[in-house]
C-alpha cells in the first residue's frame, strides 16, 4: 500500500492532553500506519503544549515545521505540505480522534484512483466519548457531492485524505480562515477531480460551546460573503445558487449563539445520527 501523510497543524489556543490523544491515535488500531507525521506549530505555544511536540519530534517518524508567528491555517497549512514526503496526505487536527480503521477504509480509495476521499465524523463534547456523539455523514458519489457543494461544504477537513499533487495544481489552500478548505474543494472540482465520501465514521470530532460562538459572528459572516462571491466569480455557482447559499448561511452565521448551540445539546444526547 501506498506510504502517506499525516498533516497536523497545531497552535497556542490546542491543549496538551487532546493533542497527545491525537497524536496517539495516528497509531492505535490502524493498519496502515502513517509513514511520516507532520506537525505544523503556528507561531509561539506554551511549555505544557512544548513538551508533548517535543517529545513526538523526537520520533524519527515525525517532522516538526515551527512557523515564528501566527499565521493562520491556510498558511500552516501549506507550509505543512512542503515537509509531506509522500504522495498521499490525510488530514487530522491536534483536538480531534482518529478512529481506528480510518487509514485501511481511506487510504485504499485514493489508491484506487481518487483524489480525495472525506468520511463521516462523530461530534464529542469535552470528554465524551465517540459513542457519545452526534454523527454527521456526507454525500459519498462524486454527483452528489457536487450537487451538495453549491449550498454546503461537502467534506469534513478533519476526515480528507488527497493527492498532494492535485491539492498543490489547485493552488493549495487560499487564505482565507475558515473557509479555506471550503474554497479549495470547490477549485478542486472545478478542475475535475475524482472525489468521494466514505460513510465510516472515521473522526472524533470535539466540540465545545466556544467552538460555536467561533462558528458565527460579523467576521465570520464577511468571510462568508467573500466566500459566496469567489464561487460566482470562478463560475462554481450560478446567481440563484450563489444568492440562497448567501441568504442561508450567513443567516446562520448571525443567529444567537444559542441557536448554534443546538446541535451540541444533541450531541449530548447518546444514540443521536444526522445526515448533513
Amino acid at each position: 500500500m501506498t506510504a502517506f501523510t499525516v498533516l497536523m497543524p497545531l497552535y497556542r489556543g490546542d491543549q496538551a492532553g487532546p493533542l497527545e490523544q491525537a497524536l496517539s491515535s495516528l497509531f492505535v488500531d490502524q493498519d496502515p500506519q502513517p509513514s511520516q507525521v507532520v506537525l505544523v506549530q503556528d507561531g509561539p505555544i506554551g511549555p505544557d503544549l512544548t513538551e508533548v511536540v517535543e517529545r513526538w519530534a523526537s520520533r524519527r517518524d515525525v517532522t516538526l515545521v515551527r512557523l515564528a508567528t501566527n499565521q493562520g491555517i491556510s498558511a500552516a497549512l501549506n507550509a505543512g505540505l512542503k515537509a509531506c514526503r509522500h504522495p498521499i496526505v490525510a488530514r487530522a487536527d491536534a483536538d480531534d480522534v482518529t478512529l481506528p480503521g480510518r487509514f485501511n477504509t481511506q487510504i485504499p480509495m485514493v489508491d484506487s484512483g481518487l483524489d480525495l476521499v472525506g468520511g463521516a465524523m462523530v461530534e464529542v463534547a469535552g470528554s465524551a466519548t465517540a459513542g457519545d456523539g452526534i454523527v454527521r455523514h456526507y454525500p459519498q458519489t462524486q454527483e452528489a457531492i457536487e450537487r451538495f457543494a453549491r449550498r454546503h461544504n461537502p467534506f469534513a477537513h478533519p476526515t480528507v485524505v488527497f493527492r498532494v499533487a492535485a491539492v498543490k495544481q489547485s493552488g493549495g489552500y487560499p487564505r482565507l480562515d475558515g473557509f479555506e478548505d471550503y474554497l479549495l474543494w470547490a477549485r478542486l472540482l472545478q478542475a475535475q477531480a475524482k472525489v468521494a465520501n466514505t460513510d465510516q465514521v472515521v473522526v472524533a470530532y470535539r466540540v465545545s460551546q466556544a467552538a460555536y460562538a467561533r462558528r458565527g459572528g460579523p467576521r465570520v459572516a464577511l468571510a462568508e460573503l467573500k466566500l459566496q462571491r469567489t464561487f460566482r466569480a470562478m463560475g462554481f455557482t450560478s446567481r440563484r445558487q450563489a444568492a440562497l447559499a448567501t441568504v442561508l448561511r450567513v443567516g446562520f452565521e448571525l443567529a444567537p449563539v444559542r441557536l448554534r448551540q443546538l446541535p451540541l445539546r444533541r450531541a449530548l444526547r447518546p444514540g443521536s445520527s444526522k445526515e448533513i
